[in-house]
């Protein structure tokens, strides 16, 4: 084990000494399920994997030993200080996984401070202006394209969604919403990431100048407002954190769930009788396929046995929520009504949007499939490219065809 960086321990067990198992490369994104059991035979629940070409990591692909992990934050801290002192700053999944004063990167004191602002601000959203919201969003957007009879899923209609949606949230004015969204999808795809980080915390700090100036019913100036007074830098990397988790997660969801329900005869026989709602197949795809596939990371201080292996001290351990849902250990079958996934993660670090993000997607499917039911996919299924990349469980494209259709008219649009 010692041969892939200079900060393991020797206590790893000699079956992690031949080649990992690469998470960037785009055979594992064609099909990761493949990739999760064949390491789940070779390994069991603990498998050595390459997040980046050289960057090792420990993926748990077991949900027992995940639960197990995600609720001891002593021995699994979320802090990857000492870990980055060896990771180059050019490193493609360095922005994605180093260390910001925020709630997904902190420990203890640090973590119960940020996360408190956090939920503060993110609670006091309401759902019922969130659900008008999301329809003044989605219904321009299905104009842009009802009449034409084709769209593309993903950029013409998910990722403007979950990025409008997050902007009247965040009350942030379009010219620097633009700019953040960018910086960000460079970080997720992981390509000049360095270059998107910066581009992402110009953006933010002018946002944060600005609330602090003109405060409004927004999430960002609750922060801005909280009592643990968090100061500029502190408030750019809690911006981040949403910028990070209410873009591209909502957006793979979006268009995971409705591939689902346009290919699963289960869905797609149904769509226009109600028979299994969009809320069974979002719970379906938070199982199967969950937006962010490998996530939850923490940096152990000291080497440590779990599952009978042991993890060496300050390399990065992994939860694959996409693996541990489809543990053979608990997928008993159906999963209809039931959120025990590790979707949004479980233990101190779990998600606080949940609810908000369920019906962000929820609603957005709702909008879209009502206005044009007919929908189909426009190629074979498996013509479909998922992009490749060590976090996301991400469609490149998903091309739709319908029944042209008048555009929306509802009280407020035109």
């Amino acid at each position: 084990m010692n041969n892939d960086s200079t900060l393991l321990s020797p206590a790893g067990p000699r079956d992690f000494d031949g080649p990992r198992v690469p998470l960037y490369s785009a055979e594992y994104a064609a099909d990761p399920h493949r990739v999760y059991r064949e390491m789940r035979r070779r390994f069991g629940a603990l498998a050595p994997v390459e997040m980046a070409p050289g960057v090792p990591a420990t993926l748990v692909i077991g949900y027992h030993a995940a639960l197990q992990i995600l609720h001891d934050p002593d021995h699994f801290p979320a802090d990857p200080r000492v870990w980055e002192q060896n990771i180059p700053a050019d490193c493609p999944i360095r922005p994605m996984m180093e260390w910001r004063p925020n709630p997904i990167r902190s420990a203890g004191s640090e973590h119960t401070r940020y996360r408190s602002a956090a939920a503060a601000a993110l609670g006091k959203i309401d759902l019922h202006r969130l659900h008008t919201t999301v329809e003044q969003v989605a219904v321009p957007l299905i104009n842009s394209f009802c009449e034409v009879g084709y769209c593309d899923v993903v950029g013409q209609y998910a990722l403007p969604l979950a990025f409008s949606t997050l902007n009247a949230t965040l009350g942030c004015p379009p010219e620097i919403s633009r700019r953040a969204a960018t910086g960000m999808a460079a970080m997720f795809d992981t390509v000049d990431a360095e270059r998107g980080n910066q581009m992402l915390s110009e953006a933010l700090l002018e946002l944060i100048r600005l609330k602090r100036a003109e405060p409004g019913d927004d999430v960002t100036s609750r922060l801005v407002e909280h009592p643990v007074r968090l100061d500029d830098e502190e408030m750019m990397h809690q911006l981040v954190t949403l910028y990070g988790a209410a873009i591209e997660p909502p957006q793979n969801l979006i268009a995971n769930t409705l591939l689902l329900m346009l290919t699963d005869e289960r869905f797609a026989a149904n769509v226009l009788d109600g028979s299994l709602s969009t809320r069974d197949a979002l719970d379906e795809v938070l199982f199967n396929d969950p937006p962010m596939a490998n996530y939850c990371i923490s940096y152990p201080r000291q080497p440590i046995l779990i599952d009978n292996v042991w993890l060496p001290a300050h390399q990065p351990v992994v939860i694959s929520m996409a693996a541990c849902n489809n543990d053979p250990a608990i997928r008993t079958g159906n999963v209809t009504d039931n959120r025990s996934h590790l979707a949004f993660g479980t233990g101190p670090h779990a998600c606080p949007a949940r609810p908000v993000a369920v019906l962000i997607v929820q609603d957005a499917i709702d909008q879209l499939l009502d206005a044009l039911p007919e929908m189909e996919l426009a190629v074979p299924a498996a013509e479909l490219q998922w992009r490749p990349g060590p976090f996301h469980r991400a469609l490149s494209a998903l091309p739709v065809t319908f029944p042209k259709s008048p555009p929306i008219s509802v009280a407020g649009f035109h």
